[in-house]
C-alpha cells in the first residue's frame, strides 16, 4: 500500500498529540485533592454569616440573585406585611409562635395542671380517711345566729354554680380527648365539646359578675385583724385539733377571697373575655398570639384556682360540722359559732 509522505506525517503528529494530552490529564488528576463529601445545607442559611445582619442578608440578596434564602426568611418572620383585605393578620404568612402555644399546652399546662389537680384531690382524700369530718367539741345549742343575707347567698351559690361549671367543661376541653374520647367515640365527644365550649363561653361573663358583686359584699369582712396571724401559725388547729380564735371570716377564708377569688378570679375573667372576644371599653386586636397568650394565661390561672377550690370546697362541706348551714339557711348555730369564730361570737356580746 503506497502512502505519501505528507500522510504520514499528518498520522504521526495526530498521534503524539493524542499521548501528550493524556499524559498531561494524568498528572493533573494526579495533583488533584480527593472531592470531598457535599454536606446539604439549610436553604435559611444559605449566603449567611453566622452573625450576618438583616443588612448583610440585603446584600447578599443583591450580589447572589439566584440565592431565594432571604426571601424565605422574610416569608418565615412574624413582621406584619401590608395585605389590602380588612383582615390586617393576614399579612403574617407564618405564624411561628403557634408551635410555642402548642408546646406549652399540651406540654406544661396539661400535664402539670393534671398532676397539681391530681396531688390536690388526693391531699383532700387522704385528710377525709386520717381525719374525718371536723366535729364540734360540744353539741349543737339549737340557737341560731344570723350570719349571711339572702343576698350574699344568692351572690355566692351563683358564683358556686357558675364556678362548677366552668371547671367541669374546662377539664372536657383541656383533658377530655385523653379519657373520654376513647369510651365515646369521635362523633359524641365532638358534639359534647361543643356543648362545653358555648356553656364555658356563655357562663363565664356570670361567673365575673357573681365574683364583682361578692367583692363588694364581703371586702369589708376580709380586711386583715387581729388573730389572723394565730390562726395561720397554727394553721387554724386543724392538724393539732387546738382552738384557735378566729373573727368573722378566719385566715384561711381570707386567703381563699384574696388569692383563689380576687386575684385569680380576676386573671381568669380578663383572660376568658379575651378569648371570648368581648372586652369592652378598650381596643384590642385579637390575633392568634394575643389568643394564644390569653389561652395559656387563662388555663394557668383556672388550673390554680380549681386546686385552691377544692380545698374551699371540702372545708365547707364534709369536711367541718355546721360549715355549711349558714350559707344554706343564712344562720349558724352558736356552738359552731363559739368555737370557730369566736371573736366574732363576743363581738356580738354573746361570749
Amino acid at each position: 500500500m503506497n502512502l505519501s509522505l505528507s500522510s504520514i506525517a499528518r498520522t504521526l503528529l495526530l498521534t503524539l498529540g493524542l499521548a501528550l494530552a493524556g499524559v498531561s490529564a494524568a498528572q493533573q488528576g494526579a495533583q488533584s485533592p480527593t472531592p470531598q463529601k457535599v454536606e446539604s445545607v439549610n436553604i435559611m442559611d444559605v449566603g449567611r454569616a453566622p452573625n450576618a445582619t438583616s443588612q448583610a442578608a440585603i446584600e447578599a440578596g443583591k450580589n447572589q440573585p439566584g440565592n431565594n434564602a432571604p426571601i424565605w426568611r422574610a416569608v418565615n418572620s412574624e413582621t406584619v406585611n401590608y395585605v389590602s383585605i380588612p383582615n390586617k393578620e393576614a399579612g403574617v404568612l407564618i405564624q411561628k409562635t403557634g408551635q410555642e402555644w402548642r408546646l406549652i399546652r399540651n406540654g406544661v399546662i396539661t400535664v402539670y395542671g393534671a398532676w397539681l389537680l391530681t396531688f390536690a384531690l388526693c391531699g383532700i382524700i387522704a385528710m377525709f380517711v386520717f381525719k374525718g369530718t371536723i366535729k364540734l367539741h360540744e353539741p349543737m345549742s339549737g340557737n341560731k345566729i344570723k350570719r349571711f343575707t339572702l343576698l350574699e347567698r344568692i351572690t355566692h351559690w351563683i358564683m358556686a354554680g357558675t364556678f362548677v361549671a366552668l371547671a367541669f367543661t374546662g377539664i372536657m376541653i383541656l383533658w377530655g380527648k385523653y379519657f373520654l374520647l376513647p369510651l365515646t367515640g369521635p362523633a359524641f365527644f365532638g358534639a359534647f365539646l361543643l356543648v362545653c365550649k358555648n356553656v364555658h363561653n356563655f357562663v363565664g361573663p356570670a361567673f365575673t359578675v357573681s365574683i364583682v358583686v361578692f367583692f363588694l359584699l364581703f371586702v369589708r369582712r376580709n380586711l386583715p385583724e387581729k388573730g389572723d396571724l394565730d390562726w395561720a401559725l397554727g394553721f387554724g388547729g386543724l392538724i393539732s385539733g387546738k382552738h384557735i380564735p378566729a373573727g368573722f371570716f378566719n385566715f384561711g377564708e381570707k386567703f381563699w377571697f384574696w388569692v383563689g377569688m380576687v386575684i385569680l378570679g380576676s386573671i381568669v375573667s380578663a383572660s376568658g373575655w379575651v378569648l371570648d372576644m368581648i372586652v369592652p371599653f378598650i381596643q384590642i386586636e385579637y390575633w392568634r398570639g394575643t389568643m394564644q397568650i390569653a389561652n395559656i394565661v387563662h388555663g394557668i390561672g383556672a388550673i390554680l384556682m380549681t386546686a385552691l377550690a377544692f380545698g374551699h370546697i371540702y372545708i365547707g362541706t364534709i369536711g367541718m360540722q355546721g360549715s355549711i348551714d349558714a350559707m344554706k339557711t343564712g344562720y349558724c348555730d352558736e356552738t359552731w359559732a363559739k368555737e370557730h369564730h369566736e371573736l366574732w361570737y363576743k363581738k356580738l356580746g354573746k361570749g
